[in-house]
């Protein structure tokens, strides 16, 4: 197959709004290196690590709520996830799904073809578990908002699976990130977990996954997506704001609050968790400054977890639930590569339920 040299992609320029990023369709095709593997993308999921890499919320200045805007106080030195400066121009994107067109020294030339998934975690493969050393795919290292993009061999996972590349790219981040979640707070069968902004792509994926391990599902979401919510099997759904939690539980007893949405509504989702309880945490989109009694904590014998960067298996796993049909795509809508700024603002104004992807 001849390559060509350039492509069409969408280039964030820097930190700020919208209008940092910029249509090109002259860029460079990057060059697959040693076990390394060169992908025509067929689609690419949006989430939050986009939308809040590009606004600089990640930054310790920024206290408020995402947004999707530009934060004029965000620091300089820590934009990221990761606590550090980005380099521009850079290719966002992390859920890309394609097919693998050529391979780079060392990989197995087999794979040109093949149906792929990119795992979002850019990692140090002689210590693959050291978080210290992860990046992440389209913060770290260029993504999928292009025609073509690399991933280290190691990192993507062949698919064998029915749905379509826009299905598939509602998954790696979203379910990575949940299933992620859920390992650290060890839920089970005799666990009934509570998901505030289950009408997410992260809030689905906790459903399903939740589920998934035998475990009784309550999801918080606005009334208008309740029936939308409701396909992905959770045993109870709730307003996304009741005027009284633990009034609107009634006789359940929570024993894990599996967190993306933090802000003023937090106190009372850590107030409902029983003696023993589990708050396991990887967002903060109403804000991420909160209130917390430490007598809530300590009395009542809480255990909190944070969750970012999930060991590998965790996407091998969610590859294989794919494949097994144990696990079902959320997408709410799919936008061409060159409408992504239509996208994210769709994405940002939180209408939808499930995953928004754009397809080259």
């Amino acid at each position: 197959m001849t390559l060509p040299d350039t492509m069409k992609a969408m280039v964030l320029t820097g930190h700020g709004d919208l209008d940092k990023y910029e249509w090109h369709e002259d860029w460079p095709v990057p060059q697959p290196g040693p076990m390394e593997v060169l992908i025509k993308v067929g689609a690419c999921g949006l989430n939050n690590t986009d939308v809040n890499t590009r606004s600089g919320w990640y930054s310790k200045a920024v206290e408020g709520a995402t947004t999707g805007g530009a934060f004029d106080e965000a620091g300089e030195e820590d934009p990221t996830w990761g606590g550090r400066p980005l380099t521009f121009p850079r290719i966002q994107g992390a859920d890309a799904v394609g097919e693998v067109v050529a391979v780079g020294d060392g990989a197995d030339p087999a794979l040109v073809g093949k149906r792929v998934m990119v795992g979002g975690w850019v990692r140090d493969w002689d210590d693959p578990e050291n978080m210290d050393k992860a990046g992440y795919f389209g913060s770290e290292c260029d993504g999928g908002f292009a025609e073509y993009t690399k991933a280290d061999v190691r990192g993507v996972a062949v698919i064998d699976s029915n749905f379509s590349d826009a299905e598939l790219a509602t998954f790696s981040c979203s379910y990575v990130t949940a299933e992620g979640m859920l390992s650290r707070a060890n839920v089970g069968e005799d666990d009934t977990v509570l998901i505030p902004g289950a009408s997410g792509g992260v809030g689905g994926a906790l459903i399903q996954l939740a589920k998934r391990r035998g475990a009784r599902v309550i999801a918080m979401a606005s009334e208008a997506k309740h029936a939308e919510v409701a396909e992905l099997g959770p045993d109870l759904i709730l307003p996304r704001s009741p005027k009284n939690l633990r009034a609107a539980l009634g006789d359940e007893n929570v024993t894990v609050a599996a967190d993306v949405v933090g802000g003023a509504a937090w106190p009372e989702l850590i107030g409902v968790l029983e003696r023993g309880g589990r708050y396991t945490c990887s967002g903060a989109i109403a804000g991420p400054m909160v209130e917390l009694d430490l007598r809530t904590f300590y009395l009542r014998d809480l255990t909190f977890t944070g969750s970012t960067v999930t060991p590998h298996r965790n996407f091998t796993d969610v590859v294989s639930y794919i494949e097994k049909g144990e696990i079902k795509p959320a997408l709410a809508a799919t936008y061409p590569l060159s409408d992504l700024k239509e996208a994210q603002a769709a994405f940002i104004a939180k209408k939808h339920t499930g995953n928004i992807v754009v397809v080259p």
